[in-house]
């Protein structure tokens, strides 16, 4: 890790699912169709294998449509029988999952600091009312990316480059916030700053050869703090 000091006060960079909107919230759903609400983490791991697999292999799916095979696939595993309502009832759910408590403040303070802000997601984008929309709190951002429109997921480089592209900016000048250590370390090797917000079900990965994150915090707020103070 950094000694926690900005070169410059860079646009930062939010990734949205888990990161900003709440994933636990989708448990409840799990919990009924799949006999336990913890196979909500297995899903969600293996939708990320999946979404990597895909990119390395040269093809692309989108996100949402993928979340439902990989629901569908668990299912199978799990010997529980889905229904086309289970398949709908879990786009629904991912499409308006709240913010978590801790967001609303930082980005206040954020924003206030003077701070440019953009999200940048997986998933394909949507019509209105988006699920940030939906959550409250898309007013605050000035623009919003998807990796959709290069075809390929997060960590692939593409994904971080065409940000800074559309903002005219270099990498070097965005700071992504994500609570996976597979993001940070994505942004990171394109060349952009990183930060880890930790969430529930989630830690930092530690090894000598891995790029530690520039900033690191248990939440959201003291995440801000470090960022405005530096």
């Amino acid at each position: 890790m950094s000694d926690n000091v900005l070169v410059m006060k860079p646009i930062i960079v939010f990734d949205v699912n888990e990161t900003l909107l709440d994933l636990t919230t989708l448990e409840p759903l799990f919990e009924r169709c799949l006999g336990d609400r913890r196979a909500m983490r297995d899903w969600f791991a293996e939708l990320i294998l999946y979404s990597q697999t895909v990119t390395l292999a040269g093809r692309y799916v989108p996100f949402s449509e993928l979340a439902i095979a990989t629901l569908r696939m668990r299912a199978e595993v799990m010997g529980a029988r889905l229904t086309a309502t289970d398949e709908q009832a879990l786009g629904e759910l991912i499409r308006s999952m709240p913010a978590h408590a801790d967001v609303v403040p930082a980005l206040e303070r954020l924003r206030a600091s003077g701070y440019r802000l953009v999200t940048l997601t997986n998933s394909p984008p949507s019509a209105s009312p988006t699920p940030l929309e939906r959550a409250g709190i898309a007013e605050y951002f000035e623009a919003h990316y998807s990796v959709h429109p290069v075809g390929q997921f997060k960590p692939a480089p593409a994904c971080y480059r065409q940000v800074a592209s559309a903002l005219g900016v270099p990498l070097r000048d965005l700071l992504l916030v994500a609570c996976h250590g597979w993001d940070t370390i994505g942004a990171q090797a394109a060349g952009c700053q990183a930060a880890f917000i930790k969430r529930a079900g989630n830690a930092e990965i530690r090894l000598a050869d891995l790029p530690r994150p520039d900033f690191a915090a248990d939440d959201l707020e003291t995440l801000v703090a470090t960022l405005v103070a530096a």
